[in-house]
Formats: structure tokens, C-alpha cells, sequence
């Protein structure tokens, strides 16, 4: 009888064990499946927020084109109020911008394309922004396409994340060919004022 029931105690401590085993990867099993729940419904519009990005740049662009054309002032208006009230809308589904200009290069939030000389500023400082980078909730889904500065004498690489060579194959190269196109002709514009000022 003893031996019986030595048996019988080993046998139900191996079945309590098995069970609480099983107990906990069940529990783990719900927890990650809870956790990917709430990360599909907290991202699901991130695709949609891509598209939606390009409509803001587009606009940006609108304004920027049109600040030294003193006939485009309703436009202007008009541009200013679609954008702000566009920000407004996607602000409440957790779409935010990423502050970068002045602050401290992070390949998290930025990807550097450019350096530039200043010695006014602490070396890998963003001093210029080409397109801005977004967040939603608390995920990068664009960061933004920046320069960075170097002091004067020193040397070194463009400071890159990984995925920085194909962002630039992608659309952060068009954009930055957008930013210098658009200056480029800003350039052109401020030497034909100054023509026309020169001329009788």
C-alpha cells in the first residue's frame, strides 16, 4: 500500500507539473496573440498615412512655389487652410511629425543624405530638412531626410542607418531631387527680380 502510494503522489506531482507547464505556455501563447491584436489595430491605417503623406508634401510643395508670386495670395490662403485642417485630421489617428532640425542626428528618426560645414553647431546636428518624417503613434512609418553638419576640418562619412541605401534608390532620393529643383528655381527667380531692378 505505501508503495502504491508513493506511486500515486509521484504520478499526480509529474501531472500537476505537466499542467502548469502547459498553463504557462498558454498563457504566453495568449498574451502574444492579444499583443498582435492590438498591434494590427493600432498600426492599420499606416499604409493609408504613406499615401496620405505624399498629399501633405505636395502641398508643401504648392506653398513654397507660390511665396514669391504675389498674384498666388488666395491660393496661398487656400493651401494654408487644406493643410492645416489635413494635419488636424490625421493629429487624431496619432500621426505626428518628427521634430529634427537643431537636434542631435539619430538614425532612428533620420536619414542623413548631406553634410554640411558649421561651426556654429555641435558636429551631427540636423541643420537642414529635405522632407519631413512622420510617426505614427510611437512608430517611425517616413523618417525624415535630412543634412547634418561637420566642422570645419573634419572629416568623415555622411552618418546612415541601415536601411539608408534604399531609402535613397526609393522616393527619399526624388524627394531630395524635388528640394533642389525647387531651389534651384528659387535661385533663378531672386536673379530675375534682380535683372529687372538693374534694367531701365
Amino acid at each position: 500500500p505505501e508503495e502504491q502510494i508513493r506511486k500515486m503522489q509521484e504520478e499526480l506531482s509529474e501531472a500537476k507539473e505537466k499542467y502548469l507547464r502547459l498553463y504557462a505556455e498558454f498563457e504566453n501563447y495568449r498574451k502574444r496573440v492579444q499583443k498582435d491584436r492590438e498591434e494590427l489595430v493600432k498600426y492599420s491605417i499606416e499604409s493609408l498615412v504613406m499615401e496620405l503623406l505624399t498629399v501633405i508634401d505636395n502641398l508643401e510643395m504648392a506653398l513654397e512655389h507660390s511665396e514669391n508670386d504675389a498674384t498666388a495670395e488666395s491660393l496661398i490662403e487656400g493651401v494654408e487652410l487644406t493643410l492645416r485642417e489635413f494635419r488636424k485630421v490625421i493629429g487624431k489617428y496619432g500621426v505626428q511629425e518628427i521634430e529634427s532640425l537643431g537636434k542631435p542626428f539619430d538614425p532612428a528618426y533620420h536619414h542623413a543624405i548631406n553634410q554640411v560645414q558649421r561651426n556654429d553647431v555641435e558636429s551631427n546636428t540636423v541643420v537642414e530638412e529635405y522632407r519631413k518624417g512622420y510617426l505614427l503613434k510611437d512608430r517611425v512609418i517616413r523618417p525624415s531626410l535630412v543634412a547634418v553638419s561637420r566642422r570645419e576640418g573634419e572629416a568623415g562619412d555622411v552618418p546612415r542607418s541601415e536601411e539608408h541605401t534604399s531609402e535613397l534608390q526609393s522616393h527619399s532620393f526624388i524627394s531630395y531631387a524635388v528640394f533642389c529643383l525647387k531651389k534651384k528655381r528659387t535661385k533663378q527667380k531672386q536673379k530675375k527680380k534682380q535683372l529687372t531692378i538693374l534694367l531701365p
